[in-house]
């Protein structure tokens, strides 16, 4: 649109693909954290517990999925690390939530209890990069894992 920026394009293009990563890792992360996994707050036999509740059986082995998911494989993501299995790990997590905490309350993010629509977009992200890979500045291209 604006051609004297065309140089600043070109030169940050390759650098959109790894911020998708971070934000997506990142979004996960401080989502365990603000959620008490990471600070100690929730324990994973508490989690299991809210888990069961939901009717999610088996509820301690998802429980333990869960943190996994919403930790080590979050940093995974970022790192580009072993990017297309977490990051299917992650948008099989983010669409159990969006299809059976979520999307009861309705589509709306604002919906009363809140809606599916943030969760149903942020998994299917995590999805488009699953089909992709780490990209060019991943750990999986360095260390020529990328599958």
């Amino acid at each position: 649109i604006i051609p004297a920026l065309a140089p600043f394009y070109d030169r940050v293009r390759d650098l959109s693909y790894p911020f998708m990563r971070l934000v997506l890792g990142g979004l996960m992360l401080f989502h365990a954290f603000i959620s008490g996994k990471l600070t100690g707050a929730v324990t994973v036999t508490t989690f299991a517990a809210t888990l069961a509740r939901r009717g999610l059986e088996p509820a301690l082995p998802l429980a333990y999925l869960v943190f996994f998911t919403e930790t080590i494989a979050a940093v995974c993501l970022i790192l580009g690390l072993l990017t297309r299995v977490v990051a299917a790990a992650i948008a099989i997590e983010l669409a159990v939530i969006t299809f059976v905490v979520y999307w009861p309350n309705g589509f709306r993010f604002n919906a009363p209890g809140a809606g599916a629509e943030f969760t149903f977009l942020w998994g299917l992200m995590v999805f488009a990069v699953a089909l992709r890979g780490g990209g060019p500045y991943s750990l999986d291209r360095k260390l020529g894992w990328e599958i």
